[in-house]
């Protein structure tokens, strides 16, 4: 399974956040990328900065028949049209698309890291994990979703809102 996340907290040419996610899952579909299940949005503050505005994210099962390194381009493409300009680390942004498992792949170098090597600490990557995978397991750590959120700290666990708002596909 690959499980990826996209998350925005800005205003793009194309709208709001929630609409630059709904535009962001409309172009993996043109790409031929499968998508099996998609989370609710969920909002947490803006981090490390929480003046910042809130991000929203969904997480998502897809299948894709090409590599990792396929995948990773086609991602930074979509997220480039949607008006990401890439800042400083933890910068507001328009559209993010992380990897966060492929396959249960584990590998490291200068572009891509893969698990994503903070997942297991973010409340906005567990959660809709859970609600979308709830037996999925980190590959390094070998943990469950479950036990991964347990040992997030209190505040990331009451930070977070699971919206009752879905993704709009155009297809």
């Amino acid at each position: 399974m690959i499980h990826l996340n996209i998350g925005s907290n800005l205003y793009s040419k194309f709208g709001n956040k929630f609409t630059n996610i709904s535009i962001a899952v409309d172009l993996l579909l043109s790409l031929k990328i499968t998508i099996k299940k998609i989370s609710n949005f969920y909002q947490t503050p803006s981090y490390p900065n929480n003046e910042l505005p809130k991000f929203v994210n969904i997480g998502l099962i897809v299948d894709y028949k090409k590599d990792f390194k396929s995948l990773y381009n086609e991602v930074s493409i979509i997220e480039k049209k949607i008006g990401r300009i890439k800042t400083k680390k933890n910068d507001p942004r328009v559209c993010d698309i992380d990897i966060i498992d492929y396959k249960g792949l584990i590998r490291s170098d200068d572009k891509l890291n893969l698990p994503h090597p903070r997942a297991y600490l973010r409340n906005f990557v567990l959660y809709p994990i859970k609600e979308i995978d709830p037996n999925w397991k980190h590959p390094v750590f070998n943990k469950n979703v479950d036990l991964l959120i347990k040992e997030l700290s209190q505040k990331s666990r009451i930070e977070i809102t699971r919206l009752r708002k879905s993704v709009n596909i155009r297809v």
